[in-house]
């Protein structure tokens, strides 16, 4: 028979230790006057009474983090909150918890859904509590959001549950709920070591009671509560506060109970102060819109010098439209030490970012880009096809990204269609021309080191029997290897000539492991479009490298 968890209470106030018996030595006087030895002798008493255990969740990360996140409604930046793709997308970055609110439909059912009101989150308009959940299931919760999404529906808390089973945990908001409903579609679902529910105390004493304790719950908790009982006799296995009110002694009160703290560090706290403030004092969770960039930051404290330099593929474009001033902002953020751009012509000779040789793709333009004129290209919205927090997003010039990026991070320039020339000449002016790479050609590559021998060569390495031509030839800084021929012997190789690897690891089907073998190989650049899968192979390098 599957043990209960035990009971959480808070921490024991003086009265609450009324009898208590301190083991002291015979003749030994206790000035009952003083209350710093009052203080010291309390301490020992509790330190001696045994401590609740703290609820058991499953661990969706396995060697897990120090840490968790909880992603707020899903990756709602990328695709339509509270909806499946939402989830799917932290599921694949490696993310602990997904955020989602829950509400009550007209028949009584529960379903996944923020705002009170359906209107411009879905096709739908008017009160969601107005609407069964047949109706609700039939909407279209992915068009406003972007045309990508059309036909993404609302998502029912049983299929939530069974979506998340085994793969990631729920941070369950509840907006309104029916708590018996609730408790039996979780324990249904086999859920109840993945899910914490968050409401007010006198609808989590029904779901404790309902559950008898099974189902974790977690209150909000503000300084002016105290910490003599603030939920009275309810059993919590967390509590939210905001992160304006973390200390490390609010965080040692209620781990002394086994309870664990969430951080809740939305909006204006959504940022590195606020996430190392909340870290040293000892948080467990974080609810966050940021988890690409929280994780890292964590990471990045503890690691010191990386074990490997990663370059992000047409800026980060899992978090942002790719090729744009956001998707190069948000790999900065992340932590990149080489944001990839391609970069093409307009009809009258301005340099844009565009990968494509076309415009249907990224942008709301249509036809060739060499044949748009600049003061066309300039009006053309490059975000709307991501999604629509990144609506009326531009295509950035070429001048625009240097300008930009400065000495944010290091430029892996894939030069689809600027002659040497024009490519030599905006490198010098920005003074980047020893903060670039550029993948081309030998041919042209040979070209650009006859301009300005400072910029740094990277010429494409499809077989090792190349090798030894390119150095005679190009002298390269670097080789970009084509990932089916790297291995231990091919990178000690290149590195024999001084000359460093970087490599594409792009496939979704990759994992972390993967990634961690190429560092353990003295790989020096890996490229990639999931940053967090990389970030996860640094944790187990470093997790290695401290056993």
């Amino acid at each position: 028979m599957e043990s209960l968890p035990t009971a959480l209470s808070f921490p024991r106030t003086r009265e609450s230790i009324a009898g208590t018996r301190i083991p002291v030595a015979a003749g030994t006087r206790i000035p009952s006057r003083s209350p710093w030895v009052l203080s010291l002798f309390l301490s020992l008493a509790l330190g001696a009474l045994p401590c609740p255990a703290a609820f058991e969740f499953f661990e969706p990360v396995q060697p897990p983090r120090a840490f968790q996140t909880m992603v707020h409604r899903g990756m709602m930046r990328q695709a339509p909150e509270n909806t499946a793709p939402a989830i799917e997308l932290a599921i694949r970055d490696g993310i602990e918890w997904v955020e989602v609110d829950v509400r009550l439909s007209a028949d009584r059912k529960h379903i996944l859904f923020h705002d009170s009101n359906l209107d411009g989150k879905t096709n739908g308009k008017g009160p969601l509590k107005e609407k069964t959940l047949e109706e609700l299931l039939s909407l279209d919760a992915g068009s406003p959001f972007a045309p990508r999404f059309a036909g993404t529906r609302l998502l029912s808390l049983k299929e939530c549950l069974a979506l998340s089973k085994g793969r990631i945990n729920l941070y369950l908001d509840c907006k309104e709920i029916d708590p018996e409903l609730l408790v039996s579609e979780v324990l249904a679902a086999g859920m109840e070591k993945q899910v914490v529910v968050f409401d007010d105390p006198e609808t989590l004493a029904q779901v404790a009671k309902s559950s008898g304790g099974k189902i974790a719950v977690m209150p909000k908790w503000r300084p002016e509560m105290g910490l003599e009982r603030p939920f009275g006799d309810l059993e919590v296995a967390a509590i939210e506060l905001d992160a304006d009110a973390v200390t490390p002694e609010i965080c040692n009160a209620f781990h002394k109970d086994g309870v664990k703290v969430q951080a809740k560090v939305l909006d204006e706290w959504d940022t590195p102060v606020w996430w190392s403030k909340c870290l040293d004092a000892g948080v467990d969770w974080f609810q966050t819109d940021l988890p690409e960039e929280l994780i890292p930051h964590a990471l990045w404290r503890r690691l010191g010098e990386r074990p490997a330099r990663f370059s992000l593929h047409r800026g980060a474009l899992r978090y942002a439209p790719e090729n744009t001033l956001a998707a190069f902002d948000k790999a900065t953020r992340i932590g990149a030490d080489f944001v990839e751009i391609d970069v093409r012509p307009s009809s009258d000779g301005e340099y844009f970012l565009l990968h494509d040789g076309k415009l249907e793709r990224t942008t709301n333009g249509q036809g060739p880009i060499r044949e748009t004129p600049s003061e066309k290209l300039r009006l053309l919205d490059a975000g709307s096809w991501f999604g629509k927090p990144f609506r009326d997003t531009r295509i950035p010039t070429l001048e625009e990204f240097l300008s930009f990026i400065g000495s944010k991070a290091e430029i892996y320039f894939d030069a689809k269609d600027i002659p040497p020339t024009d490519l030599a000449k905006a490198l010098e002016k920005h003074d980047l021309a020893e903060r670039a790479v550029v993948y081309q050609s030998v041919e042209r590559l040979l070209e650009l080191k006859k301009i300005n021998p400072r910029i740094r060569a990277l010429p494409p390495l499809p077989s090792l029997d190349m090798l030894d031509g390119l150095n005679k030839d190009l002298k390269p800084y670097a080789v970009d290897a084509s990932f089916e021929i790297v291995s231990k012997e091919m990178i000690e190789r290149c590195h024999a000539h001084q000359v460093k690897v970087f490599t594409d690891a792009l496939s979704e089907n990759l994992a972390p492991t993967d990634l961690l073998r190429l560092i353990d190989w003295g790989i020096d650049v890996i490229q990639t479009d999931e940053p967090m899968k990389l970030v996860r192979a640094m944790e187990l390098w470093l997790a290695r490298k401290a056993e």
